[in-house]
């Protein structure tokens, strides 16, 4: 018989622990233990059937994985190129997907399409424990979402929503959101740590027996991390986030993780009237530049996920009034901005430590790679020179401290996609130089900083401010 056993869970990580302490030994939390009562199996006696000694294999037989494989079933295509780009061409049957996000950022606008557009050919069910029926029908009426075949069901209970899904033999579940949805197995509150993590892991055990494909809505703490215990990301398949500067109507998908796809994939969305709309040319998010050339801008080309993208980078050097020199990187990383700048003085002979430094990537984007070091010495120099470099010339490798220009991954690609957008010169590390000559650009490969410099600046574009260039030991 199963016997009654009372565990402390913590609250913040999920741990367990047989007696009560101040402090959860698993995550260091403070007052995070809560007494839970939980009914675990006695051990099997030896004369049993099942599980004894000498009584033959139970559970499920193992496969072939050549059979396996051919048993996986197609992908189901959710209307929207973009997001099925990051999952990897689609969704796969018996996936478990967790969406994460800000609030009123669109994630249930988005998986309301995707329900209404698979429910065209399959069975859907939308479970929304935050709206009723009528809310949901509301929302998709403002969107101009018919959406006649699709099932919308306003139930917490996940026993209940199991059993519509599985009565209907549904190929997708969507359930709005995780954090609403309570099981009677655990006697926590919706929402609780014990309720997340029993409830995603019937779920999981769900789409894994039935091939029904689940799409988790999960809040955000303000942290930006999806509210629950960390266990919720490793129970899943996918791991996608919703990501959005303030104010802009823009919105890019990552996934963090894809056990079907590459892993930190992007999908780039806009947010309209009729809801979100995929944007097929992202770079053109990035490069509404003014008509006119200015001092301290140039274009970079950054590699996130599996595409290649344009980005403008904008660079301030002021005199400094007081006090000491600001230096404020804005989506790129401000230590790195500092080494930058020090290797400008000892190996450009560029000084500015009686100079402010503002550094920015247009458009909200944050740029993890190391590609944006060129470029930015570059707009630097031209903001301190005063001398805009030409809009049809792009830029991009890493800078070591010794002053030299390192490669960067995807050079030719890199050089393709500024090629296809327009781009007519490109100043690049010297190993990254294409092997065969690529019509319409022309590649300039340096291999020192100083370089690099000298062959931006006397590029400037006619027209622009015709102040010279500081001479070397100047600032």
């Amino acid at each position: 018989m199963a016997r009654p056993i009372s565990v402390f869970v913590c609250s913040a990580c999920g741990g367990e622990t047989l007696k009560w302490q101040g402090q959860c030994p698993a995550c260091g939390e403070w007052n995070s233990l809560e007494q839970r009562a939980v009914r675990r199996p006695s051990p099997a006696r030896s004369g049993s059937g099942q599980g004894a000694p000498g009584s033959g294999p139970t559970g499920a037989a193992p496969v072939p994985l050549g059979t396996g494989t051919e048993l996986c079933l197609e992908r189901l295509p959710s209307g929207q190129g973009e997001l099925d780009r990051v999952l990897g061409g689609g969704i796969v049957p018996g996936s478990v997907t967790l969406l994460g996000g800000d609030p009123g950022i669109g994630k249930s606008t988005l998986l309301l399409q995707v329900a209404a557009y698979v429910a065209e050919g399959r069975g859907v069910v939308y479970a929304s424990g935050e709206e009723s029926v009528s809310q949901v029908g509301l929302r998709a009426r403002r969107l101009g979402i018919a959406a006649t075949a699709l099932e919308v069901l306003a139930e917490t209970d996940l026993q209940s929503i199991l059993d519509q899904a599985a009565g209907r033999r549904a190929a997708l579940l969507v359930v709005d959101s995780i954090q609403t949805v309570q099981s009677a197995a655990v006697t926590a509150s919706a929402g609780a740590v014990s309720q997340l993590r029993e409830c995603t892991a019937e779920l999981v055990r769900f789409a894994k027996t039935t091939a029904t494909a689940v799409i988790l809505i999960g809040h955000v703490t303000k942290e930006g991390a999806i509210a629950g215990p960390r266990v919720l990301e490793h129970l899943v398949d996918s791991v996608l986030y919703f990501e959005s500067e303030a104010g802009s109507r823009f919105r890019i998908v990552r996934a963090t993780k894809n056990r079907f796809g590459a892993v930190n994939e992007l999908g780039f969305f806009a947010m309209t009237e009729a809801g979100l709309k995929e944007v097929r040319n992202p770079s053109a998010i990035f490069l509404a530049r003014a008509p006119e050339p200015a001092a301290g801008s140039i274009v970079t080309v950054m590699r996130d996920g599996g595409r290649p993208l344009l980005i403008e980078l904008q660079a301030l050097v002021d005199r400094m009034r007081f006090g000491a020199p600001r230096r404020i990187a804005q989506g790129l990383d401000a230590n790195r901005l500092a080494m930058l700048l020090a290797v400008l003085s000892r190996h450009a002979a560029l000084s500015l430590q009686e100079h402010e430094v503002f550094v920015n990537a247009v458009g909200g984007v944050q740029i993890d790679e190391t590609a944006w070091d060129l470029p930015v010495v570059i707009a630097l120099a031209s903001s301190l020179a005063d001398r805009a470099v030409p809009s049809s010339l792009v830029s991009f490798g890493e800078i070591g401290l010794t002053g030299e220009v390192r490669p960067v991954a995807y050079g030719e690609e890199r050089l393709r996609e500024a090629q296809k957008q327009g781009f007519r010169v490109a100043i690049v590390p010297r190993e990254n130089a294409p092997r065969k000559h690529l019509e319409g650009i022309e590649v300039i490969a340096v291999s020192r900083v100083s370089e690099a410099l000298e062959a931006a600046l006397n590029r400037s574009s006619p027209g622009s401010t015709s102040r010279p260039a500081p001479a070397r030991g100047q600032s």
